[in-house]
């Protein structure tokens, strides 16, 4: 049977949490153990898991502290947070999973299930890397794309343009690069609207670094410095010069 370790400085959290998880009915025994750092890092040395439930804010440091100081981390990393703008950015930055306070049922059941199913994925220790670094105010950006193949980490300035397809996004990178993931424009639009992208158009999200010259052939384009052509959405032709003059 797997097994969950619930690190949260709070005991009702971590009981509560290990109580839901046990009454799933899933392969897996939640351990409420690990009230901080020190002693969380000692739980996992003892029972060495295979999902850990980590709470960000603890009394002698943070979730990624403890992280940090784990050498091998042979196991899937689900955050407990609560309205932490800036952490929950850098939890989906760097493709990482986390769950709200008040914790939910269904939600919790949700995560479970997702790390269950990753277990199965080679786990790659430069995510971890890419957390650090997005938990720094002083570093730039770093966003981790996960493909069916292995783990990608990009800079945001290597991102020339993404497009969509139903249910997949494809990432036009530098040096002719190209990703594709499993996972929605919308997503990727609400992580790098605040780092210079914009969404022209339903289908496309443009990084204005890469922006060469508007073409008002066709109904209007953009075309960024790959030579790509991208179509400007009349809905959004204001909005995009407006943010150009700006710049």
């Amino acid at each position: 049977m797997r097994k969950a370790l619930i690190i949260d400085d709070e005991n009702r959290t971590r009981d509560l949490i290990a109580k839901m998880i046990n009454s799933f009915g899933l392969d897996i025994e939640a351990i409420p153990a690990g009230e901080n750092v020190q002693s969380g890092i000692r739980a996992i040395e003892e029972h060495r898991p295979d999902i850990v439930f980590l709470d960000i804010q603890m009394p002698d440091g943070t979730g990624f502290d403890l992280l940090k100081a784990i050498p091998d981390k042979n196991f899937e990393v689900i955050f407990i947070t609560a309205h932490e703008e800036f952490a929950i950015k850098a939890i989906k930055f760097s493709a990482l999973d986390y769950i709200l306070k008040p914790v939910d049922p269904e939600e919790l059941k949700a995560a479970v299930e997702r790390a269950l199913a990753a277990m199965n994925d080679k786990r790659d220790e430069r995510q971890f890397e890419a957390l650090q670094n997005n938990i720094s105010a002083q570093q730039k950006r770093r966003l981790v794309l996960k493909t069916q193949e292995s783990v990608h980490v990009v800079d945001l300035d290597q991102i020339i343009r993404c497009e969509s397809d139903r249910n997949y996004t494809s990432f036009y990178l530098t040096e002719g690069r190209k990703i594709l993931v499993s996972k929605t424009l919308k997503e990727f639009e609400t992580l790098l609207i605040g780092y210079n992208f914009i969404r022209v158009q339903q289908s496309h999200l443009i990084n204005l670094d890469y922006v060469d010259r508007y073409n008002k052939g066709n109904g209007g384009s953009v075309v960024m410095r790959d030579g790509s052509e991208v179509p400007l959405s009349p809905a959004k032709r204001e909005i995009f010069f407006k943010i150009l003059e700006n710049l």
